[in-house]
């Protein structure tokens, strides 16, 4: 999610779409968040890592 997040926000900026700018930084925060979370253990949906 982390890695799309980047892709998007790269190819937003490039072609100047601003919808694709917007997804890419609502996947990047999700995916960070998500991130953290399984770093330090705690479970989220049922699952302990997100790759």
């Amino acid at each position: 999610m982390i890695i799309l997040g980047i892709i998007l926000l790269i190819v937003g900026f490039l072609v100047k779409i601003a919808i694709l700018w917007t997804i890419g930084i609502v996947l990047l925060v999700i995916g960070l968040i998500l991130a953290v979370l399984g770093a330090t253990g705690r479970a989220v949906a049922g699952r302990r890592h997100f790759f």
